[in-house]
C-alpha cells in the first residue's frame, strides 16, 4: 500500500494549519449563539457562544483546507515521527482548552470529563451481612 503524500512537509507548515484552525473557531464563534428573551418583554437577545477546540474539528479543518492530516496523528510505520512533538503539542493544547473550558463551565463539564477520561470511579462493594442462622440453607435445593 503506498504511503499517503505529505501535505506539510515541515512542522512550521503544520503549525501554521493549527494557527488558521484557531483563527477559524473565532469564525464559527460568530455562527453559533446562544438565543435568551429577557425582560419583561422578553426582548431576544442573542450571545456568541465558544466552539471547543476538537482534533476532529482541526482534521476537518485541514481536509477543507489542505488535505487529509490523520496520518501525522496515526504515524503509522513511524513514517511521521519529526511531527510527533507539534502534534503532541496540538493534543495537550486541545485537552487543556476543553478542560478548562468544561472547569469555567464554558463546556459542558459532564462531555468534557468524557472526552478527556476525567470521570470519578467510583467502586461500590457489595456486602452480605452474615446470616442470622448459619445452620439453615439459605438455596431452595431441598425442595
Amino acid at each position: 500500500m503506498p504511503h499517503p503524500t505529505r501535505i506539510f512537509k515541515t512542522v512550521k507548515e503544520l503549525s501554521k494549519a493549527w494557527k488558521g484552525y484557531k483563527k477559524d473557531l473565532t469564525e464559527q464563534n460568530k455562527e453559533w449563539l446562544n438565543v435568551q428573551y429577557v425582560g419583561k418583554d422578553g426582548c431576544r437577545v442573542t450571545d456568541p457562544l465558544k466552539v471547543p477546540m476538537t482534533l476532529e474539528g482541526f482534521k476537518r479543518y485541514c481536509r477543507n483546507n489542505h488535505g487529509d492530516v490523520s496520518h501525522y496523528f496515526d504515524n503509522d510505520g513511524e513514517l511521521y515521527n519529526d511531527f510527533r512533538v507539534i502534534c503532541r503539542a496540538i493534543r495537550e493544547e486541545i485537552r487543556e482548552n476543553q478542560i478548562i473550558g468544561g472547569m469555567l463551565g464554558v463546556y459542558n463539564p459532564s462531555i468534557t470529563q468524557r472526552l478527556n477520561n476525567l470521570q470519578d470511579k467510583q467502586q461500590v462493594e457489595n456486602i452480605s451481612p452474615p446470616p442470622l442462622f448459619p445452620d439453615v440453607p439459605t438455596d431452595n435445593s431441598d425442595k
